[in-house]
């Protein structure tokens, strides 16, 4: 099938035990924190060894600010449509819109029964499933006239007021696996989430076309429909096997799985901290520079059929207009000056500059676009710069209650913060390390060879790389010094300052100077 063009996402799978109920509100607050889009978790009402999982997103949603949050997937038949779509709602305007709904026809069906539940056959399922859709989507839908109206074989509404809208568009991803649920998928909902540990080879591919034929006949773009997948696997120095090996084989396959299949949202189905960390610092930015220079490099989303086909009344689709070139519009980010460290690690006066871009030359969206991942990426490390500084600013405060006469209980809870402050610079770190090394051995060697005029540029470039790799080496000796003394605080503040200084102002140099030649020369 293709690149469907979606921007790339990166979730967790939790698991809701109520062994260590704090557990999995921890791992979801760690999620955030090392810079996951997405947290998920299952939900099986009818197992009293889990937490429910809506109560459980009411709670983390309350712990954190940014991570979207979706059950995977939600148990329809233990839960009426129409509360569901309240609940849903209720919790993205609580939340700031950070709700989205994953629905299962159902499974487990004896547990389901014992619970209340009507047992239902597969071609039942899907049925019912649909009515649930046309009810929550009527819940929603405050402007529409009268109450909510469904009177169908499993799912009886019959003028139920509407609201409350949710905060934003909630996103309907369903678990389907067979024909009747890709369908469904396909004319209804707005994501396909199947688990790639019961998929068969070729079940993707095969789950696309379904997708994508009853799209159309839908009168939909079968890029409406995003394209999720649980993986699970192994992280290993050596590989043995698919997604068991190193970071850099996992960003392989699952950028292959982009590409080839469409896949724009990889959630990790694992309740290791470790696992998480190496997931967001090493593979998603890995996956994401993977991508993008796919995509740079010419290859086209298959989000449309290559001639144009009848929609169910037969007129003919419109093909796509071709992109028009035009004038460079990408803008760099400027750097404002602000300087936070007293320590200066280079002379920026003395960086050299690029070859003026040439005025009569035009460019294609698909140019500019290549152009614009470099920033989104800059971007994306920026935010998690300003995520490092509200956590140290978070362990900073916890360090404050270290000086009163704290119980043992309360100094093992400040030395849990300390640990989980190191593990984050740790991996924010590896992000740009990551990040740097994917440019000097591809995207420099590139632009070197297509426009020797840069040379003086990427030459320097390269330099503040390991430039900013040493200050990086400050910041793990500063968290040395800060778990092993009363108060490294100071240190700390000082070497994240220096940090903050030398890479924000490398960022803005490397887009000015940038920006226009990966959009004339492409990203390899």
């Amino acid at each position: 099938m293709g690149d469907y063009g979606h921007p790339l996402a990166f979730g967790a799978f939790l698991t809701p035990g109520n062994a260590e109920p704090g557990r999995v509100v921890s791992l979801a607050v760690l999620a955030e924190q090392v810079g996951f889009d997405l947290v998920t978790f299952q939900d099986h009402p009818y197992q009293p060894a889990f937490l429910d999982t809506w109560t459980l997103m009411s709670f983390v949603a309350a712990r954190t600010g940014a991570v979207r949050l979706a059950a995977n997937v939600t148990n329809l038949p233990l839960r009426p449509p129409a509360v569901l779509a309240r609940s849903v709602a209720s919790l993205d305007l609580l939340s700031g819109g950070r709700v989205e709904l994953g629905l299962g026809a159902g499974a487990f069906w004896e547990a389901i029964e014992a619970m209340g539940g009507r047992r239902l056959s597969p071609g039942q399922g899907v049925r019912a499933l649909a009515e649930a859709i046309d009810v929550i989507r009527q819940v929603w839908d405050v402007g529409a006239r009268g109450g909510v109206r469904v009177d169908g074989e499993f799912h009886r509404v019959v003028g139920a007021k509407r609201g409350p809208a949710p905060a934003h568009d909630v996103g309907i991803w369903l678990g389907a696996y067979k024909p009747r649920m890709l369908a469904l998928t396909g004319s209804r909902a707005d994501g396909w989430l199947p688990s790639l540990g019961y998929l068969q080879p070729g079940d993707l591919g095969r789950g696309n076309t379904i997708i994508d034929d009853s799209a159309r006949e839908a009168g939909r773009d079968p890029a409406d429909v995003r394209r999720l997948l649980n993986v699970t696997g192994r992280f290993a120095p050596v590989g043995r096997g698919p997604l068991d090996g190193p970071a850099e084989q996992w960003a392989e396959e699952l950028a292959d799985l982009a590409l080839s299949d469409g896949i724009s949202t990889f959630i990790l189905g694992s309740d290791d901290p470790e696992d998480l960390r190496r997931f967001a610092a090493e593979v998603a930015p890995a996956v994401r520079e993977l991508v993008a220079g796919e995509r740079a490099a010419g290859t086209a989303p298959a989000t449309a059929p290559a001639t144009p086909g009848p929609t169910p009344t037969g007129a003919p689709v419109a093909p796509r207009p071709p992109a028009v070139a035009g004038a460079f519009a990408v803008v760099p980010t400027p750097d404002d000056g602000v300087r936070r460290s007293a320590i200066r690690v280079w002379d920026e006066t003395t960086r050299p500059t690029g070859p003026a871009p040439d005025p009569a030359r035009a460019y294609t969206p698909h140019d500019q676009a290549g152009a614009q991942h470099l920033i989104d990426v800059h971007d994306g490390l920026r935010a998690e710069l300003n995520r490092l500084y509200d956590l140290v600013e978070q362990v900073g405060a916890g360090l404050v209650d270290a000086g009163t006469a704290r119980s043992h209980i309360n100094t093992m809870t400040i030395r849990q913060n300390k640990w989980t402050l190191g593990t984050y610079c740790e991996s924010y770190c590896r992000v740009v390390t990551t990040h740097h090394t994917l440019e000097d051995r591809g995207i420099f060697p590139h632009l070197r060879r297509g426009d020797a005029r840069l040379a003086p540029v990427l030459d320097r470039l390269e330099q503040e790389h390991h430039a900013i790799h040493d200050v990086l080496e400050r910041v793990d000796r500063a968290l040395v010094a800060f778990v092993s003394v009363a108060d490294g605080m100071a240190e700390l503040r000082a070497a994240v300052d220096l940090l903050s200084d030398t890479l924000l102002s490398h960022l803005a140099y490397e887009e000015r100077e940038l920006v226009e030649p990966i959009a004339r020369l492409g990203l390899n």
